[in-house]
């Protein structure tokens, strides 16, 4: 990564700050991001736990957290194996925590609880979530091929967790192995976690891409949201963007299953272009153009309709008047660009490379946006 790009980054994180003290929003800190045509954009997390697995809150906590955050979905995916809580909070149904945070959100029509567990082995396969089960208890298999069998069976989706976590992989690398491969060929693993807590893996992006797997992203949150991602810094937590027809579970399993996703993480979305652009395109858009009364300056005023900042830089074939060729637009604001066109135009198309944006290792998308000039 070069230094244009790390401070063009850091500036994100300057500007996300104070984003977060000059915008008041429902919940305090929601996270909110356009609708793409023809789908829902939904915020989801996957991966979360409570005192029922290694958790340190109960079940009601977050759900609040996650009403706070605007999520539309949330899974408590306990660990089936491991329950180190057990003496203080025995507990033979591992569907426990959903019932107990399901009865909770249910006041709340605005966020859907999905019924999860947590597959704890050790690699390989490793930990994988199952999601859209009926049956947690079902799922306590010793054999870790038939467990996830078991999960298919009951039609759950299922990911691959923390693939580049140090306690598997000693070097942080995300790597395939042949039984990931063979989960994989069966149709028993159908995701992976490009963005787990606050790792991100360039790897299991890469991995996702090669297999055709469904890009997540997760908190596996286990203390408090606050504190862990720092909300109140500006900070916001990982989760996972899906494009649906629909704000139901049925609209939501579908969408992950069609890998109709894209993950957030420190203010930054990762993803397949198919679905990385048109969110972009969305997010970010030209209010108006009008020309500095006789001159060839352009004033392009760009209007950013979500809660993320944006780090640009210009890929068009025109210089601005009153900036360089890097451009940082603010959540939920607008900017004017002074753009010279040399000549007087009817319309202007515009490119720029979204920085913090990732549809592959290294690979940041372009966008273009056109609008006819002001009379």
């Amino acid at each position: 990564m070069n230094r244009l790009l790390l401070l063009a980054l850091g500036c994100v994180v300057t500007c996300a700050l104070s984003a977060q003290t000059q915008h008041t929003h429902a919940f305090g800190r929601a996270i909110r991001f356009p609708d793409i045509p023809g789908y829902r954009t939904l915020k989801c997390d996957f991966h979360i736990h409570s005192v029922f697995s290694d958790g340190s809150v109960w079940p009601d906590i977050r759900v609040q957290e996650a009403l706070r955050d605007s999520l539309d979905a949330i899974s408590l995916t306990e660990h089936l194996e491991y329950q180190p809580h057990s003496a203080d909070i025995p507990h033979p149904d591992r569907n426990r925590a959903y019932q107990l945070a399901e009865q909770s959100a249910r006041p709340y029509e605005q966020l859907l609880v999905i019924n999860g567990a947590e597959i704890t082995r050790r690699m390989p396969p490793g930990h994988v979530n199952a999601i859209f089960i009926d049956d947690a208890n079902q799922l306590l298999i010793s054999d870790s091929i038939e467990v996830f069998r078991e999960a298919k069976r009951q039609g759950a989706f299922t990911f691959w967790n923390h693939p580049n976590w140090v306690a598997h992989r000693r070097d942080g690398v995300a790597t395939m192995t042949d039984m990931h491969q063979y989960l994989i060929a069966e149709g028993l693993l159908h995701g992976i976690e490009v963005v787990n807590d606050l790792t991100y893996s360039d790897e299991a992006l890469q991995i996702a891409l090669d297999y055709n797997l469904t890009i997540m992203g997760t908190s596996d949150v286990h203390g408090l949201v606050d504190w862990q991602y720092k909300i109140g810094e500006g900070g916001h937590r990982p989760l996972t963007l899906i494009f649906a027809t629909e704000k139901s579970p049925e609209a939501i399993k579908a969408a992950l299953l069609d890998r109709r996703t894209v993950a957030y993480f420190n203010h930054t979305l990762i993803g397949r272009d198919t679905w990385l652009r048109p969110l972009l395109q969305a997010a970010i858009t030209i209010e108006q153009a009008t020309y500095q009364g006789i001159t060839s300056v352009l004033e392009v005023t760009l209007r950013n309709h979500s809660d993320s900042p944006f780090v640009l830089i210009n890929r068009s074939p025109y210089t601005f008047h009153a900036s360089t060729d890097i451009v940082l637009i603010k959540p939920n604001s607008k900017m004017t660009l002074e753009v010279k066109t040399r000549e007087l135009l009817s319309d202007i198309t515009l490119a720029f490379e979204v920085l913090n944006a990732v549809t592959a290792p290294n690979t940041h998308p372009v966008i273009r946006m056109t609008q006819s000039v002001k009379k």
